[in-house]
C-alpha cells in the first residue's frame, strides 16, 4: 500500500504573487496539478495534499481530483511539522508514505516507480532521491556511505564549510516505511536557524536509510521565482518535443515550438516555426502545421495544410487547406478536402465536403452544404443586437463575392447569389437570388465644383 503526501502549503514570497505558488501555472496547468500527475500509474490508495497559504484557492483548482485528500497546516512550521498534520489521517495505515513537493513538478513516474521499488526491495525505513550537483549551494547535503546508506542530511544553511564540499544533494522526495516514520516524528525539534521542524532530521532514526541517485538532475528542480518557472517550462516542452520526434514527427525548428502533454501527434506529422499546441489537440498523419500557428483542443485529419491560423474547439477533416490567416473557433467543423483561405472567420459552423470559403468571409453560426462555393468578402449577419440566428446553405450552392446573408436565412441546393447581394428572405432551390439596388448611370455627370459652366466663389 502507498500513500501519497503533496507538501503544498508555502507562501511562495519570491513569486511576488497574490497566487499561492503552487497554482502558478506550467505549461498549461497549476505546478501542484503537474506533481499530481507524476504519480499517474502507480498503486497509490491515498493521495493527500497538504495545503496552508491559500488553501481554500488550492481546494478549488483541484476539485477535479476526487482522489485528492486536504490536510490543513496552521501554522506554517516546516516539513516535518506539515508531515505530523498527517497523523490522524493515516490512522491504522500501515504502508509507506510516498512525500513529495508543490513545487517540485517536473518528476517522471518512472522515476518515482523507480524509488518505489528501491524502497521495497531494500526493506529500507526511508529512501530518499539524491542527485550529485556540480554546484550544490541552496541544497541540504545528503551524508552516506559508498553504499548510499544514509547516515543525515544538513540544510544548507546549517552545513560546515567541510559539508558544503558535498556534492550529493537530497532532492526532498522521500519514501517512508510510515509506521517507521509515526514512531519518530514526535521526536522532532525546532533547534536550528528556521526554528522549523525538518523532516530530513528524521532520516538519523530510520533504519535502514537509503539513497538513490537521479540521472536526469531536472527532474528535481523546485520552482521558487518566476526565472524558474519559465526555465520549467521550457524543460517540459523540450520533454514533450523530444518524445514526440522519436515518434516519427519532424520539427523545423523545435526550440520555437510548444505542446501540451495531452496533444496527439501522428507519424509524418510536420510542425514548422512558431507552431504552438494546446489542449487535446489532435493531428492526423501527414499534416503540415505552420509556421505560425495557435491550435487549441482541436482535432485535425491526415494530410492537412495549416499556415499562421488560429483553431480553437474545432475539427477540420483530411485533406484540407487552411490559411494564412484564418480564425476556426467555437465548435466549427470543416469537412474533407475543403479550402479555407485567408482572413476567414468561422464560429460555430459547419462546412461539408469539397467547399471552398477562399478568402475575406465570416460565417457564424451556419450550416454549409458539400461543393458550395463562399465568394470573397462573403458574411452571414448573425447577430440581431440580441440573440444569435442561423444560416443553411444547401448543396452546391455559389455565393457571390460581397453578398450578405441576413439570419435566420435558408438557401436550398444548388441556389446563386449574385455578387453585392443583400439577402433576407429564404431561397428556392436552383435558384438564382439577386438582392441589390439596380446599377444607375449618369453619362456626362461631374460634381458641381468641376463644372466649367458653374459660376466661381
Amino acid at each position: 500500500m502507498v500513500a501519497v503526501a503533496i507538501l503544498a502549503a508555502g507562501k511562495g514570497t519570491r513569486m511576488k504573487s497574490d497566487v499561492p505558488k503552487v497554482l502558478h501555472p506550467l505549461a498549461g496547468k497549476p505546478m501542484v496539478e503537474r506533481v499530481i500527475r507524476s504519480v499517474q500509474g502507480l498503486p497509490v490508495e491515498r493521495l493527500l495534499v497538504v495545503v496552508g497559504h491559500g488553501a481554500t484557492q488550492v481546494r478549488q483548482a483541484l476539485a477535479h481530483v476526487p482522489e485528492a485528500e486536504f490536510v490543513e497546516q496552521a501554522p506554517l512550521l516546516g516539513t516535518g511539522h506539515a508531515v505530523q498534520q498527517l497523523i490522524p489521517h493515516l490512522e491504522g495505515f500501515a504502508g509507506d508514505l510516498l512525500v513529495l513537493n508543490g513545487d517540485v513538478p517536473l518528476l517522471r513516474p518512472s522515476t518515482l516507480a523507480q524509488l518505489l521499488t528501491t524502497h521495497k526491495q531494500g526493506q529500507s525505513g526511508v529512501t530518499l532521491l539524491t542527485a550529485l550537483l556540480p554546484d550544490p549551494t541552496g541544497y541540504g547535503r545528503v551524508i552516506c556511505d559508498g553504499q548510499l546508506q544514509v547516515s543525515g542530511i544538513i540544510e544548507d544553511r546549517d552545513c560546515t564549510p567541510a559539508q558544503r564540499q558535498n556534492q550529493r544533494v537530497n532532492a526532498g522526495i522521500y519514501c517512508f516505511h510510515w509506521p517507521q516514520l509515526l514512531a519518530v516524528l514526535p521526536q522532532l525539534t525546532t533547534a536550528n536557524q528556521q526554528q522549523e521542524y525538518y523532516l530530513t532530521d528524521t532520516v538519523q532514526w530510520l533504519k535502514p536509510a537509503r539513497a538513490l541517485d537521479i540521472l536526469d538532475v531536472a527532474e528535481i528542480l523546485g520552482i521558487n521565482d518566476r526565472k524558474q518557472l519559465a526555465t520549467a517550462t521550457q524543460l517540459l516542452h523540450q520533454r514533450w518535443r523530444d518524445e514526440w520526434m522519436r515518434r516519427g514527427v519532424t520539427m523545423i525548428d523545435p526550440p520555437s515550438i510548444t505542446l501540451d502533454d495531452e496533444v496527439e501527434l501522428a507519424p509524418d506529422v510536420i510542425l514548422e516555426p512558431q507552431t504552438h499546441l494546446r489542449g487535446r489537440t489532435v493531428v492526423g498523419s501527414g499534416s503540415h502545421i505552420g509556421p505560425g500557428c495557435w491550435l487549441e483542443n482541436s482535432r485535425i485529419g491526415n494530410d492537412v495544410r495549416i499556415m499562421y491560423s488560429v483553431i480553437t474547439n474545432s475539427t477540420v477533416q483530411s485533406h484540407c487547406h487552411v490559411g494564412p490567416f484564418a480564425h476556426l473557433r467555437e465548435q466549427t467543423q470543416v469537412g474533407a478536402h475543403c479550402r479555407v483561405g485567408n482572413f476567414v472567420e468561422m464560429k460555430q459552423t459547419q462546412v461539408g465536403n469539397e467547399s471552398r470559403v477562399a478568402h475575406l468571409s465570416y460565417l457564424g453560426d451556419a450550416q454549409v452544404g458539400a461543393q458550395v462555393n463562399v465568394g470573397a468578402g462573403t458574411i452571414t449577419a448573425n447577430f440581431d443586437g440580441r440573440d444569435k440566428h442561423p444560416t443553411v446553405i444547401g448543396d452546391g450552392s455559389k455565393l457571390g463575392a460581397n453578398s450578405v446573408l441576413v439570419a435566420p436565412i435558408t438557401l436550398g441546393e444548388g441556389v446563386t447569389v449574385a455578387a453585392g447581394s443583400v439577402v433576407t428572405e429564404d431561397v428556392p432551390r436552383d435558384a438564382l437570388v439577386i438582392a441589390r439596388v439596380r446599377q444607375v448611370v449618369k453619362p456626362h455627370w461631374r460634381p458641381p465644383y468641376l463644372r466649367h459652366d458653374e459660376p466661381s466663389r
